[in-house]
């Protein structure tokens, strides 16, 4: 069974070289995601999903020799899967001296190590590998790559989509308190205070007479600008670190007035380049 909607990618590779990070990146992109399912367990598991009523019917699964002894009978099996499924293979490959390394700066145990030193239980895992190796669509040598670039490959060829951050822009007063999950916090208590001219009081962010007074001001307009060139180069830059999430909050004395307007030029700038834009103002109604 093979649909236009239906994607199955079978992760493998040395141990070390990055399967779990590969894993959990299609699992950001919509994949339904299993490490270390057994291989016997594979055709089983997709006759299920594929006959299950999901739109989206795209999954991964990280095979390699955890499952010892399922593993030495897998070829003919995962062979089948790619027949049946048009199930393409990704094998996560790195030198000797990376692994090693990377072996003794996270002080996990090589799956083999019960038997081999780390150098000889890589060279084993080698060969006992080589024939998914050899099966392989894609061939991936992760040495040079830190876990954020290896994130991006995955966003880059495995997401339908353009990927884009999701940004989240939260209005807040100082006197309720700081945002606890905010990532960045932006002070607007400089701006000209509403509150302060008595028919814009009892008015809010949302209002246009309250717009017109806060945004119309000098002061806001060299603001906004220096405000959008900031992040404009900043909001790439953490994309590029494979960060998907982002928290923005906008600070004024009560959060009603200043940092609502603030929030919603923002939220509709970010959302005229294309990013995922949520808005909350926190402290509107107190």
């Amino acid at each position: 069974m093979k649909e236009a909607d239906f994607r199955v990618v079978i992760v493998s590779g040395i141990s070390g070289s990055g399967k779990t990070t590969f894993l959990r990146a299609l699992e950001d992109i919509g994949f339904f995601c299993v490490d270390n399912l057994p291989i016997i367990m594979l055709d089983p598991f997709l006759e299920i999903y594929t006959s299950s009523k999901r739109n989206a019917k795209r999954c991964a699964f990280v095979v390699d020799i955890r499952e010892k002894e399922f593993f030495s009978d897998g070829e003919n099996l995962i062979r089948e899967i790619k027949k049946k499924y048009g199930a393409e293979i990704v094998f996560l490959e790195s030198t000797d001296e990376i692994l090693i390394r990377r072996f003794r700066e996270t002080r996990r145990a090589h799956p083999l190590s019960d038997k081999f030193s780390v150098k000889d239980a890589i060279r084993e895992e080698r060969s006992l590998l080589q024939w998914l190796k050899n099966m392989a669509d894609t061939i991936l040598d992760t040495s040079t790559m830190s876990p954020h670039e290896l994130k991006n490959f995955v966003f880059r060829n495995y997401s339908r989509e353009e990927r884009k951050m999701n940004i989240n822009v939260v209005s807040f007063g100082y006197s309720f308190g700081i945002p606890y999950d905010a990532d960045l916090i932006i002070d607007v208590r400089f701006l000209p205070n509403p509150n302060y001219v008595e028919e814009l009081k009892d008015k809010t962010g949302l209002d246009e007479e309250v717009i017109a007074y806060v945004s119309g001001s000098e002061v806001y307009n060299h603001f906004s600008e220096l405000l959008w060139n900031f992040f404009s180069f900043l909001i790439p830059r953490y994309e590029e670190e494979g960060k998907r999430y982002l928290t923005i909050s906008f600070g004024c004395t009560g959060g009603k007035h200043r940092s609502v307007v603030v929030a919603e030029k923002f939220s509709e700038k970010c959302a005229s380049m294309g990013y995922n834009v949520t808005k909350l103002h926190r402290d509107l109604g107190k």
